[in-house]
């Protein structure tokens, strides 16, 4: 199993993980043709995919989720929530996901986890396949126990530290913005993320990718000063980019 990103951020995230048996797409917050063009800096295309997966209805995740997938005729997975989204839930595209309950796709086990977030029925995920665990974990303002649970025991993950709180206080955002931002339905800022770290078997952990860094809020070296003293090993930690995202990391 191994994954990569096409961009991570407010203007756009995508996530690709692929199997020797299968590949799916993890939200897409870009058009079809920037999207065709950042699969193909990894080296796939969207006719090697065997679904779509949704998060959440916010349009840096969804807005060429639906268009891809009339284009390309892929099944979209997504809460029942989510699919209210532009009414994804009435095209023939659309899968039901119930949040907590574990779903088959090209022999990937998916787990929907729910999580807190100001959006209508949002989830992350975590990914199984031959005994090796990837968890997807962006786009909460809190860390509740149920999450703690779920991803307290991944080979790899891919992990939101979207804000620095000094920064985030001090910085140019509108009060109303910051509360909604720092608040327990927003995003995780860099302790927060540290502090699942903190309790979970980090030994297992092969990669460690933080991402949806705020560029206003946050800095890659900012975060990673607080992400770094909890890992058994420091080289494992990368930071996911808007632009670039991250290539394909395998988990062994």
């Amino acid at each position: 199993m191994r994954f990569a990103s096409l961009g991570s951020g407010s203007k756009g995230n995508a996530t690709l993980l692929e199997t020797d048996q299968s590949c799916v797409l993890i939200d897409c917050g870009f058009t079809i043709k920037e999207t065709e063009r950042r699969m193909a800096r990894l080296g796939r295309s969207p006719t090697d995919l065997a679904a779509i997966l949704v998060t959440h209805e916010h349009s840096d995740h969804i807005k060429g989720v639906l268009p891809l997938a009339r284009k390309y005729k892929l099944p979209v997975y997504c809460s029942y929530g989510t699919g209210e989204y532009g009414q994804l839930r009435l095209s023939h595209h659309w899968r039901n996901m119930e949040l907590g309950q574990e779903l088959d796709i090209g022999g990937i086990a998916v787990t929907p986890v729910a999580v807190p977030h100001d959006a209508r029925e949002p989830c992350q995920f975590v990914f199984r396949y031959q005994k090796k665990t990837f968890g997807l974990l962006t786009d909460l303002g809190s860390i509740t126990p149920f999450v703690r649970e779920h991803y307290r025991r991944c080979d790899a993950l891919l992990l939101e530290c979207n804000h620095d709180v000094t920064m985030l206080a001090n910085g140019p955002y509108p009060y109303s913005l910051k509360q909604r931002v720092g608040g327990d339905w927003g995003h995780l800022n860099n302790q927060q993320a540290a502090s699942l770290l903190a309790e979970a078997e980090v030994g297992h952990l092969q990669h460690v990718v933080m991402a949806h860094l705020s560029e206003q809020n946050n800095t890659p070296a900012l975060a990673r000063a607080a992400i770094e003293p909890m890992l058994a090993n420091s080289d494992a930690l990368l930071s996911a980019d808007q632009e670039a995202g991250f290539d394909w990391l395998e988990i062994a």
